[in-house]
């Protein structure tokens, strides 16, 4: 498994690394994180489209 691929806590399903940022030292800066799973049998399962959990900061996601 590479090092930079996030997986699911609940079920270890490969998940997409989005990007999210914070504010440090008055500079916006990236923070590469886990996505939400999109396995249906899932219970942490987020639908396409839904927002995990409404954080503005999520402004794109890439493939793992």
């Amino acid at each position: 498994m590479d090092s930079s691929e996030h997986v699911c806590p609940v079920c270890g399903q490969p998940v997409a690394t989005v990007v999210r940022r914070h504010k440090t030292l008055g500079a916006w800066v990236p923070r590469w994180v886990p996505g939400p799973c999109r396995n249906p049998d899932c219970e942490a399962y987020v639908p396409e489209g839904a927002e995990p959990d409404g954080r503005p900061g999520e402004t794109t996601a890439k493939n793992s």
